[in-house]
């Protein structure tokens, strides 16, 4: 093949070459690491609270009352994210605000711990990320952690909401009865009833994904300990 003919077969194969995503320009990558540090230093605010008030109290229970404020503003925040987040919400303001006996109870601690710790660590891999200087223990906390603190959480979330069932039979809370002039029902407690079985597809869904995604991130790394 001649030279002129080998530049033309480069150029057309340049042509259709996909481009290279372009990343964030300078002010939104500015916001983001701005955005990001705020909310580790939120959730390490969070995590303190947790053990000032267990050092104070000598023990766990009603420690959530605590770090109450702090959880609501920080977990609210992340709306602001494209990121899956509203059962969180949900299980922040409409079972565990809304439904104050369960505020008590020890599944709250267990899954405000998970995501205490969780929120630490993805929020600071992604400032991290977004600097280009991710320490390798971020990256192993984030793509690792989760194997404990992902059934932690879930096991907390569906045990609160099954502690807030009795009571919100009992009181009636957010449901909607006939007759009105909407001619609409709406039953909270079963409502709830269906939250806590849409658990059942969707965390092996998302366990397993966490799977998949550490072995793409980690997997060669691991492999490389093994051989040496």
């Amino acid at each position: 093949m001649s030279a002129a003919a080998a530049g033309t077969s480069k150029a057309a194969h340049g042509d259709v070459a996909p481009k290279k995503r372009r990343g964030p320009g300078a002010l939104a990558t500015a916001y983001l690491v701005i955005y990001n540090v705020v909310m580790t230093a939120g959730w390490l605010v969070i995590a303190v609270g947790l053990v000032r008030a267990y050092l104070a109290r000598g023990s766990y229970h009603g420690l959530y009352y605590s770090i109450e404020k702090p959880l609501k503003f920080f977990q609210t925040g992340a709306m602001l994210e494209v990121r899956e987040v509203m059962s969180r919400v949900f299980l922040t303001w409409a079972v565990t605000h809304s439904v104050r006996e369960v505020q008590s109870e020890d599944s709250v601690l267990l899954f405000v711990t998970a995501w205490t710790v969780t929120e630490i660590i993805r929020y600071s891999f992604y400032t991290f990320s977004l600097l280009n200087h991710l320490p390798f223990l971020i990256k192993w906390a984030r793509y690792t952690f989760f194997f404990v603190l992902y059934p932690m959480g879930v096991t907390g979330e569906l045990l609160t909401i099954y502690a807030a069932l009795p009571y919100v039979q009992k009181t009636g809370l957010y449901s909607v009865t006939l007759p009105n002039k909407y001619n609409f029902s709406f039953d909270y407690h079963s409502f709830l009833i269906l939250v806590m079985i849409s658990y059942i597809p969707l965390f092996p869904q998302l366990y397993f994904h966490m799977i998949r995604q550490r072995k793409k991130v980690l997997g060669h790394i691991e492999d490389y300990s093994k051989v040496e």
